[in-house]
């Protein structure tokens, strides 16, 4: 490839060590920007590429796994996370008193779920490459999957690389590849004269590195209400040929979505890759929403019991239902977003090691392994 000369194996881990630090240096944090050529070769060298059919969006035989309920469960959790290196002070929700967080188990009304095991993962998925894109919701996704299989294997030789935008954790006996590709809008953010522009339009940043791999699991949202200079990550925004200040988010969430949808139309091959898109991760910061005006998810215990949440859907679940039904390219929905409303004692508020509150991200261990198992058993069922 690109006229490379074969690499001993032995090489390989330095070899994309040094790949990935010298894109570090070229790329900014949490933005999707210009991805150097040889991200492309260090991924061709960490894995395999290999055919897998790809079934479509419907659920299976007729199983909703996403509507259910969180039942107690003594079995959970999967890993313990002092004993999991992968995972960011940020998720680590070390001395939080309570434990019983930790305790549930997510049971569909319709059906029931295979238990995850790691080293089935790995057998299945040998030689094949998974790849995590989005924002910090991916990294929660992609840090839970991490120790999720690592507390199957733990004696398993890993090769660990934790870069911006692009990290990977590569099993070596299994030659399986996670990787985690960080840009926020998923759409590009270019410097400017003016200054950062969030182009609706388009996808050029890093987007060649998704392709070809076996598992894709996209997500976006979370940065698109974020307001103020730094709180934003951009200055201006282009919409065709316009460049404002500013725009409603949820119509810009829907252009931006709509462009990364005809990103994957036109460059994903269905015969080798299966397309998941992680569904909208709720906050709890109002407690109104589940009938406690005066709360955050700070103190919560106990998630919510029934299968419906009190605040009602989300508006960009709505946009990112609407803009995966016009398209070509089966995307499977993770629809996580009622079964994570319910978890509003799931998140680090202040144990997550920045002192603040967080009722945004979630605790390692906690729900990102449900929307593991979850993604576990759509591949599996």
């Amino acid at each position: 490839m690109m006229g490379f000369k074969p690499i001993p194996l032995f090489l390989l881990p330095l070899l994309i060590f040094t790949i990935l630090s010298r894109a570090d240096q070229a790329l900014g944090s949490d933005q999707n920007r210009n991805v150097s050529h040889r991200n492309r070769a260090a991924l061709d060298a960490a894995g395999g590429v290999g055919k897998v059919a790809l079934k479509g969006r419907k659920q299976t035989s007729g199983c909703n796994l996403f509507q259910g309920r969180w039942i107690f469960d003594a079995s959970y959790p999967f890993y313990d996370s002092s004993m999991c290196p992968f995972i960011d002070s940020e998720f680590n929700c070390f001395g939080r008193p309570d434990k019983q967080f930790l305790k549930y188990s997510w049971q569909p009304d319709s059906c029931s779920i295979p238990r995850f095991d790691g080293q089935a993962f790995l057998n299945k998925w040998r030689g094949k490459r998974v790849m995590f894109v989005g924002d910090s919701l991916s990294l929660n996704m992609w840090e839970s999957l991490a120790c999720m299989i690592h507390s199957s294997v733990p004696d398993s030789k890993t090769t660990f690389i934790k870069r911006t935008p692009l990290s990977s954790l590569t099993f070596q006996e299994y030659g399986v590849a996670l990787y985690l590709y960080r840009t926020p809008y998923l759409v590009d953010i270019s410097k400017e004269d003016v200054g950062r522009v969030l182009n609706l339009g388009t996808i050029e940043g890093g987007a060649y590195v998704w392709k070809d791999m076996d598992i894709l699991v996209f997500n976006s949202w979370h940065w698109w209400l974020h307001k103020g200079v730094q709180s934003q990550g951009w200055d201006f925004i282009r919409n065709g040929s316009s460049l404002i200040r500013d725009m409603d988010r949820l119509d810009a969430f829907n252009k931006g979505l709509t462009t990364w949808a005809q990103w994957v139309d036109q460059n994903v091959n269905i015969s080798q890759t299966r397309v998941f898109f992680q569904g909208i991760s709720p906050t709890h910061y109002m407690g109104r929403e589940w009938n406690e005006p005066r709360k955050t998810c700070n103190g919560q215990m106990q998630p919510l019991t029934g299968s419906t949440y009190p605040g009602g859907s989300l508006p960009a679940a709505s946009i990112v239902s609407r803009v995966l039904s016009s398209m070509k390219t089966p995307v499977y929905l993770l629809d996580i977003t009622t079964l994570s409303q319910l978890r509003k004692d799931a998140h680090p508020s202040t144990y997550g090691g920045d002192g603040g509150t967080d009722c945004s991200h979630w605790c390692l261990p906690g729900l990102p392994d449900t929307w593991n198992q979850l993604l576990y058993a759509a591949l599996s069922m």
